[in-house]
């Protein structure tokens, strides 16, 4: 088990290595809330109208600093680096400099509305956007979620090599503390996930990517309940994590994939020739299996945790909605709210344990269809 927990922390590394390099190459997921329609009363009356799509979008996509919060025109948010390629050129400055999108620095602005909101764009000498056609500067900055990623693979890798090193200290003392509380969930991948999916003979090789994604994408699922610094960041809600964890699986299990896995895509036997040649249609739909797979594991991940935070969230923006338009309406509908809204907290809770068990058990799943050995009828011989 010790070996186990090692080869963990390492995999943890080169999976937090691998995702800061996808990160590098995408910007932050945004939306265009811009055509949302305003309420006109409050259009007549001057009044600020709250954009409950917008305050949705802006909890559960990416951005440029770790808001915190707003009052009024008060805005409290924690700036994060700003790092651009630019035509071969490196720039690099706080977001800080940005005043929340309304400023632009240093030829730079990060754009509120439009085609490229939550962008940064480059801008002409008295501060205008250059057309939205242009094209952007390479964005490698150090954003919320990456930040998320840190903290993460930081907890990850310390919790694991303190329960290692605990292991090899004392292996025969019964577990305490932290030790205690991980050691059933560590068993239950192994017993519940692993084995099942590969068998006694295989499920140890591959037990330390099943520990890394299991506990990566829970930890992340939970941070992301958490509505204040380090949490609230919807990492496991972002398509680019998910991506990068559905390709692991993929690249392990075409990595691992023996002779007859092969065969049963390339040359399925107990199909009809004519489903095969001269027309390959079977080999067609297992090909189109292999990359369907790794797509359902990513967009299962990222669906149901951003449906969570969406769904939450809209409960929370009534209240607002509803007080703008009449103060006692306003206090009913948040008695009704908090109590939804602390129902859909627990139940995102176990979302959040079931999700990382579904990805992990399906990649066991893969794994070990991958490494089945096929036995044919036809190759043994019945005496009688």
């Amino acid at each position: 088990m010790v070996r186990t927990l090692i080869d963990t922390v390492r995999l943890q590394v080169v999976l937090f290595a691998v995702l800061i390099a996808g990160f590098a190459y995408g910007n932050p997921v945004t939306t265009d809330t811009a055509a949302i329609p305003q309420n006109n009363l409050h259009e007549q009356t001057g009044e600020k109208a709250f954009d409950a799509g917008k305050m949705i979008i802006d909890h559960i996509v990416d951005a440029h600093e770790w808001h915190i919060l707003t009052y009024n025109d008060f805005h409290l948010a924690i700036p994060l680096p700003v790092i651009l390629l630019d035509n071969g050129k490196l720039v690099s400055f706080s977001s800080s400099h940005f005043h929340h999108g309304k400023e632009a620095y240093r030829g730079y602005r990060l754009e509120t509305e439009g085609p490229n909101e939550g962008k940064i764009v480059k801008t002409l000498e008295d501060g205008e956007t250059v057309d939205a056609s242009a094209k952007l500067p390479l964005d490698f900055s150090i954003t919320k979620n990456v930040v998320s990623l840190f903290i993460s693979v930081l907890l990850l890798c310390l919790i694991f090599i303190s329960i290692a090193n605990k292991y090899k200290k004392n292996p025969d003392v019964a577990p305490k503390g932290l030790q205690s509380v991980l050691e059933p969930l560590i068993l239950f991948v192994r017993d519940d996930i692993a084995i099942p999916g590969l068998g006694k003979k295989n499920y140890a090789r591959f037990m330390p990517f099943l520990l890394t994604v299991f506990f990566f994408i829970f930890l992340n699922n939970l941070l992301g309940l958490i509505p204040i610094f380090p949490g609230g960041a919807n990492l496991t809600g972002n398509i680019s994590i998910t991506l990068v964890l559905a390709l692991f699986t993929f690249a392990i299990t075409t990595y691992n994939g023996n002779k007859n896995y092969w065969m049963h895509i390339i040359n399925a036997p107990g199909v009809p020739w004519w489903l095969k040649f001269p027309v390959p249609l079977m080999p067609i739909v297992e090909l189109v299996g292999l990359i369907t797979k790794p797509f359902v594991l990513m967009v299962r991940l990222f669906a149901n945790m951003t449906a969570g935070h969406i769904i939450l969230l809209g409960f929370m923006s009534l209240i607002f909605i509803f007080g703008k338009m009449n103060i006692f309406a306003g206090y009913g509908v948040s008695v009704f709210s908090l109590a939804f809204g602390v129902f859909m907290s627990l139940l995102e809770l176990l979302v959040a344990f079931i999700q990382a068990y579904v990805f992990a058990l399906l990649s066991s799943i893969y794994f070990g269809m991958a490494m089945e050995e096929h036995h044919h009828p036809e190759e043994h011989t019945t005496d009688h």
